[in-house]
């Protein structure tokens, strides 16, 4: 095993698995982008005269191969490949000969890493959006059932003005469907083709095309200039992290009144066992855990967030090897909010308001704002005027 920057000499074993970290295991979701990163960069050697026709075959070839196998679970990144780099590498230097070891000119694992990390992101974020859509649509089917029940509108946690289900279901759909659009416009940071600024300064001498990846890879523009790329580094990161804990905060607040109305007190939503969990000690209880999680996880992406943005706060221009520590949060960021965005989706359909314990609710003191409206609609008195009557006279504005 060759890993790409080894010149031979002896490394300490500790010294590896610190500094590849989880690389190994996190790298593997950019097994696939990466192959297909290293084939836009592939056919721009052979069109640049860099590759032979047969060897550009044999290495298109093998990139296939790796792809398929890899899909079928056949290989897996070592822990002392590092990082998918070497370990794609490797694999095609085996099955592609001396092509294997030609593809690497005129790039660095600086940009290739960006080269598969930012298709990934992009792909990542539509997922999301979508996520994010499948919740609006299950609390429209929420509105379209049941949205005709009166309930209370708090404010405070007072019960402040009427309101229905359709209204408060309604609300939590708009923000998921304006979160969706916040996350696709998080991906004009990932958009940009970093390939051919290498470690962060261009490839001097070689006439290397980068509008030809840019066309192959689907990116909407070159990154430019060169030593720009490394510069931005976590910047696409952060901004899709804050998208998505927009998303996750919206998704937790749901959560939460989910959380109060399933309880006791409030009994305005019924919660079927097929989504709640039993008490190891208490046989009557039903609890809410999936909302109380999703409540949680809330947190996930605002530290993942704050993560990122510490990795590269105050750091010096150009590469570094702690950029790599972006990686984990992250993907545990958005992971966490696509798994409760899912989850939510699923769940919603399954609650059922309570006609009665909704309509025993509704205090009559919550009409008082629109008996005072009435009042200077009807009587032409300044909106004070009306404020102070209804509040002093139980019948005024009825």
């Amino acid at each position: 095993m060759t890993r790409l920057w080894d010149r031979g000499e002896p490394l300490d074993e500790t010294v590896l698995r610190y500094t590849a970290g989880d690389d190994p295991s996190l790298d593997e979701r950019l097994v696939p982008y990466d192959l297909h990163a290293t084939a836009a960069h592939a056919s721009m050697l052979h069109a640049a005269g860099f590759l032979t026709a047969a060897d550009h075959q044999a290495l298109q070839a093998a990139i296939r191969d790796l792809l398929d196998s890899h899909s079928r679970g056949e290989w897996h990144i070592q822990p002392d490949e590092e990082d998918c780099h070497t370990a794609i590498e490797n694999r095609l230097t085996a099955l592609a000969g001396d092509a294997g070891r030609a593809v690497h000119l005129g790039r660095s694992r600086n940009d290739q890493i960006l080269a598969a990390l930012r298709p990934w992101l992009k792909d990542c974020l539509e997922e999301l959006a979508l996520a994010a859509g499948l919740v609006a649509a299950a609390l429209d089917d929420v509105a379209a059932a049941q949205g005709h029940l009166p309930m209370p509108g708090y404010t405070h946690l007072q019960r402040a003005m009427p309101s229905t289900v359709a209204l408060w279901a309604g609300a939590f759909a708009a923000e998921a469907r304006d979160d969706a659009e916040g996350l696709r416009a998080a991906k004009r940071r990932a958009d940009r083709n970093p390939l051919g600024s290498a470690a962060g300064y261009g490839v001097p001498v070689l006439p290397l095309d980068r509008e030809h990846t840019t066309r192959a890879m689907g990116f909407a523009s070159t990154h430019e200039p060169v030593t720009a790329v490394q510069l931005s580094r976590g910047k696409a990161e952060a901004s899709a992290l804050f998208e998505a804990a927009l998303l996750a905060q919206d998704l937790g607040r749901l959560a939460a009144d989910i959380c109060l109305f399933a309880s006791a007190e409030f009994g305005f939503v019924h919660l079927p066992a097929s989504i709640t969990t039993g008490s190891s000690m208490l046989p009557q209880k039903r609890n809410p855990d999936v909302f109380e999680i999703a409540r949680g996880r809330t947190a996930e992406a605002q530290a993942a967030l704050v993560e990122v943005l510490g990795v590269t706060a105050k750091m010096t221009s150009g590469y570094h090897r702690d950029l790599q520590l972006l990686k984990r949060p992250l993907f545990r960021g958005l992971d966490g909010v696509l798994d409760t965005a899912r989850v939510l989706a699923l769940v919603l359909p399954r609650i059922t308001f309570d006609p009665d314990r909704l309509a025993a609710a509704m205090d009559p003191s919550m009409d008082m704002a629109a008996r005072a409206y009435r009042l200077v609609r009807d009587a032409g008195i300044p909106f004070r005027d009306a404020y102070q009557r209804v509040r002093d006279d139980p019948d005024a504005g009825k």
